[in-house]
């Protein structure tokens, strides 16, 4: 079973949906169609790109009329840094202990 934060990096593996993610992020609110003159694919690309990224919880759509207001989830991320920060912590440990060891070795 997938864990969420195997999701998200699955659902952000891809740059194209990556890009649309950091677009939302950076521009806020936009619609299908402001997404699509941006991202160099067409329309339905776009479309399906931002069904996966809701499916992570990365992106939250409201509708208005027949065009649909795409936000991201920034908050969604929460997953990725907190595993960013165990591996980093993991990875300290690897390191301090190799220090240790070769500073017993040049003892």
């Amino acid at each position: 079973m997938l864990q969420l934060h195997d999701v998200i990096f699955k659902s952000l593996s891809d740059p194209t949906r990556r890009a649309i993610f950091e677009r939302l992020c950076r521009g806020g609110e936009q619609t299908v169609g402001d997404l699509t003159d941006h991202a160099g694919v067409s329309q339905p690309a776009v479309s399906k790109h931002l069904v996966i990224l809701k499916r992570a919880g990365l992106v939250a759509g409201r509708h208005e009329g027949r065009q649909t207001h795409y936000t991201a989830k920034k908050e969604a991320l929460t997953p990725l840094i907190d595993w960013t920060k165990r591996m980093g912590g993991f990875w300290d440990e690897k390191l301090d202990g190799l220090e240790t060891l070769l500073g017993r070795m040049d003892q």
